[in-house]
């Protein structure tokens, strides 16, 4: 390939990353925003109004809002390039972020359970909550949902599975504040206990999302391969790729939202070097065009057809 079209795709490569970046920056600051409002004001009224449900949403805002620290710091870092100690670049700073939001939500999951089991042993304990934590439940319902739709289609135009993963954190607080808005009206109607139920299930739901982010991220840094469906598609590139008779031991692993991928690639026997060498440069370079492939690394092997 000449010089001058592998400058050019490096500076598109440069583009898509620095617009990732910047979107990726953008959408989270307006979730830091709109959680930190929720959180001081859920909170505040929770407290105020004696509904633990209610807290127990606001708490769930608050780890939101570290939450969204944790993105920016991990979208930051992971758009530096390849270094002497990082030779495939930082994308797996996703990935550990992933992880972090994941046992993070674990925790305040554990934590609500905790509280909630703790009023349940004593339901006679349990006041009867203001009309203002329902307002404040529909405003926060109201909020979140809309906060999840507009970092899911950020996340969607991106490709970040990181803030995939922050938009579902968003749409657990939306699901967290119905369900707390249920317990607030039986309590309303006279049947206390439905304020810790309310927040026993947000605990349990909050938990249960972050164990199913932790694993997912803990699976990806072991090297876990893409799904049979990208990797058919990679395949298929590389075999009609001109030259290419056959490959073999096609092996992919996640580095962040990218794919690093080694195949032995089949050409003829009675070409030279030189012409094999040419034909995995072009299938490389075919496979990086096509697919969200950081690096391939492909080794050459005769194929001489059957007798």
């Amino acid at each position: 390939m000449p010089l001058i079209d592998l400058v050019d795709d490096h500076e598109d490569a440069q583009q898509v990353a620095a617009a990732r970046a910047a979107a990726t920056s953008r959408s989270t600051w307006v979730s830091v925003l709109v959680n930190l409002v929720l959180a001081s004001v859920q909170i505040a009224v929770g407290i105020l109004a004696r509904s633990q449900g209610l807290v127990a949403d606001g708490v769930h805002s608050l780890s939101d809002l570290v939450a969204d620290f944790v993105v920016l710091f991990a979208s930051r870092y992971s758009n530096k390039g390849a270094d002497e100690d990082h030779q495939y670049g930082h994308q797996r700073y996703e990935t550990a972020a992933s992880l972090v939001l994941g046992l993070l939500l674990l925790a305040v999951g554990v934590g609500m359970l905790w509280s909630a089991f703790l009023k349940l042993e004593s339901p006679g304990t349990v006041p009867t909550v203001h009309v203002v934590a329902l307002w404040v439940a529909g405003a926060a319902l109201i909020a979140k949902e809309a906060l999840f739709r507009y970092m899911l289609a950020v996340a969607q135009r991106v490709k970040s599975s990181m803030l995939v993963a922050n938009a579902w954190h968003a749409r657990s607080d939306a699901a967290s504040s119905l369900v707390v808005g249920v317990g607030i009206i039986g309590n309303l109607a006279g049947y206390p206990i439905f304020d810790p139920i309310a927040a026993l299930i947000v605990g349990f739901m909050v938990a249960r999302m972050g164990w199913g982010f932790s694993w997912v991220a803990l699976h990806d840094l072991m090297d876990r391969s893409v799904d049979e469906q990208e990797v058919a598609a990679i395949r298929q590139t590389l075999v009609d790729t001109a030259g290419v008779k056959n490959l073999h031991d096609l092996r992919t692993r996640k580095m962040g939202d990218m794919i690093v991928v080694d195949a032995h690639l089949e050409v003829d026997a009675t070409i030279s070097v030189e012409a094999g060498h040419a034909i995995a440069v072009d299938a490389r370079q075919r496979v990086l065009a096509r697919h969200r492939v950081l690096n391939l690394m492909t080794h050459v092997d005769p194929w001489r057809p059957k007798a």
